[in-house]
């Protein structure tokens, strides 16, 4: 699984924990009816929203970078609970964002991105109006958008794309290259379009606005207010990109999908629920209309047509309707017309193209030349560390390293039609790399376990390194790529079935309850850790293995020397309170109670002993 779907995945769990499905189905149902919202600040100071907001971003690498004020998410995880919960409202109701710190990161062609780090606390105020407002924006959102959405991702927009080239047969298509299009947006028309999507609080929209319009400190320490652009970085602005090209999505939808005909067309059913209007869209090929159907991935988008005529009129009439109606700028030179049967069109990292096959035409999609000589650096860089480790541990960590990114550029790019053909270009590089900076640790046997044995042990390309597998490049698998399930909808009871089953173990009213009633006095991220536990040992004691009722759940510092790091993840575990006070307990007359009331077998009394020896207790 890729990392992205982990983090979906883990905001929908996020959400039972501090039970906020029930609201979100709630507002997700409501947008979908039409309704207006203007109390949206009510749900956004909820305690449990804003305890949700800061799991949702602890994990995050980037809270670990300080903005304009210096502090972390470290700085949060030290605070008292309720102190936080305060600390938070106070700044919403009260909102005045701190100055975004710009900084610049490298892209592929050479130039430099321009990111904006808010200040920790600016980032949780974000993730805290993020989450109420992605269900009541979820419903007014095209079909065909997938960039920053649950349950969509490049997999789906590519999927999209071959069935618009294969199955519809539209081999012609615009190519729209908007220039700067985060630094570029309209506050004013943006502020407009969260209030068409009916959200009606204007102390929300206030905050937004606030929000758009804070100062950014350049790298050189001056200050610059901006009068346009969200800022890249923040975590609000994908939600806000959708609701500015949303109303493309439904423009370019209007002139053929949804344009209003005299007669009525009974749509028809699929197998997957899907409507059908083939005989609505045979009736307008009769017309003057243009067929037209578009696929967006956040500001990079393509727009299918029929042939070159109609793909002529699409690219002027576009380019003008953003220029017009949004104040966007084209790049003249990246917008142009591609006919896939004679050309290849660049979309997500993929390289897309009509080939014939018989009588018909069919999809051949590559890894374009940016993505393969991204790949092959990245790949070559993993390699350097693996050949000069400061010790075991750090040779151990640049394997692994250099795996994940395997599995990662497998993971993505699997669903092109030639992915094998790309991945032994890299390979003929990579491999060259890896021969020559590591041949005398470079063995053919191994251990054979783990995960990479387990994807990759059929290969014949499989080397080990210490004994640890490699993970081959130049051994890919295409797969056909898969669009979203109507069904799958994480703001509906049945559609978060589809999502995940890894819950069903866990009784979800305990789970919820801990997460309603943290300990007083304890820091937030003891609290939220405490959670976290209780799921991932499925509500049992880590050492005895008995079922915990929400009042038996006591949470040990494994290590209680550690002072900064106490209350991190991996030095907490949930046990049993007999078992807890075994841990601590001197008195052999009362350890040999609790030993008969729990009757721990030896492998447990080992594990125990662990835990008593890092306590300063002997062993029993």
């Amino acid at each position: 699984m890729t990392e992205g779907r982990q983090a979906k995945r883990q905001m929908l769990r996020n959400a039972e924990y501090y039970d906020m499905t029930e609201v979100f189905d709630r507002l997700y149902s409501d947008s979908l009816k039409g309704k207006t919202f203007t109390n949206l600040m009510e749900v956004i100071e909820s305690e449990n929203n804003i305890l949700m907001a800061y799991r949702s971003i602890k994990k995050n690498s980037g809270s670990y970078t300080p903005g304009t004020d210096g502090k972390t998410i470290a700085d949060i995880a030290n605070m008292d609970t309720a102190t936080f919960i305060t600390v938070v409202r106070n700044k919403l109701r009260n909102y005045h964002p701190k100055p975004v710190k710009r900084v610049e990161i490298p892209k592929q062609n050479g130039k430099m991105r321009p990111l904006g780090i808010p200040t920790i606390m600016d980032r949780v105020v974000q993730q805290s109006i993020l989450q109420v407002m992605e269900p009541v924006c979820e419903p007014k959102f095209h079909e065909r958008s997938n960039g920053f959405r649950p349950n969509r991702s490049c997999e789906t927009a590519i999927a999209q794309c071959h069935r618009m080239m294969q199955l519809s047969n539209l081999s012609f298509v615009v190519d729209v290259d908007i220039k700067g299009f985060f630094d570029n947006v309209n506050h004013g028309k943006l502020l407009k379009q969260i209030w068409t999507m009916g959200i009606r609080d204007k102390n929300l929209i206030c905050v937004i606005s606030k929000m758009l319009k804070a100062p950014i400190q350049m790298p050189d320490g001056s200050s610059v207010n901006p009068v346009k652009g969200t800022p890249q970085g923040g975590i609000l602005s994908p939600l806000l990109s959708n609701i500015v090209l949303n109303e493309l999505d439904q423009w370019i939808t209007s002139q053929w999908e949804a344009f209003p005909t005299r007669r009525k067309y009974p749509g028809t059913l699929n197998k997957n629920g899907v409507e059908k209007h083939g005989s609505k869209y045979r009736a307008q090929r009769t017309s003057r209309l243009k067929e037209m159907y578009i696929v967006r991935y956040a500001d990079d988008f393509k727009i299918f047509c029929a042939n070159y005529q109609d793909a002529q009129r699409v690219k002027i009439a576009t380019v003008n309707w953003l220029k017009e109606r949004l104040s966007l700028e084209i790049s003249e030179e990246k917008t142009r017309i591609v006919n896939l049967r004679k050309k290849a069109t660049e979309f997500l990292g993929f390289r897309l193209r009509l080939v014939r096959k018989g009588r018909r035409y069919a999809v051949e999609s590559h890894m374009c030349d940016k993505a393969i000589e991204n790949a092959v650096q990245t790949l070559q860089s993993a390699i350097k560390k693996i050949a000069t480790p400061k010790n075991e541990v750090d040779e151990q960590r640049a394997i692994e390293k250099y795996n994940a990114k395997v599995i990662g550029i497998h993971n993505y790019f699997c669903i092109a039609t030639h992915i094998c053909k790309d991945c032994d270009k890299i390979a003929w590089r990579v491999n060259g790399s890896m021969r020559h900076r590591v041949r005398q640790r470079l063995k053919r046997q191994g251990k054979q376990n783990g995960y990479v044995y387990e994807r990759y042990g059929k290969s014949k390309q499989l080397r080990y390194i210490a004994g640890r597998a490699v993970a081959p490049i130049g051994y890919a698998q295409t797969r056909k790529p898969l669009g979203k399930k109507r069904s799958v909808n994480k703001f509906t009871p049945e559609g978060r079935v589809e999502i995940h089953r890894s819950l069903e173990a866990v009784d979800m009213q305990k789970l919820i309850w801990l997460a309603c009633n943290p300990i007083q006095g304890r820091s937030t991220e003891y609290n939220d850790n405490r959670v976290s536990l209780y799921a991932a040992q499925k509500g049992k004691c880590a050492i005895s293995g008995l079922e915990l009722d929400v009042h038996e759940v006591h949470c040990h510092h494994a290590d209680p020397q550690l002072m900064e790091k106490r209350d991190r993840y991996s030095n907490l575990v949930i046990i049993h309170p007999y078992v807890h006070r075994l841990i601590h307990l001197k008195d052999e007359t009362l350890i040999r109670e609790y030993l008969e009331i729990l009757k721990l077998d030896s492998k447990q009394i080992k594990k125990l002993n662990l835990y008593r020896e890092k306590a300063g207790n002997k062993k029993i």
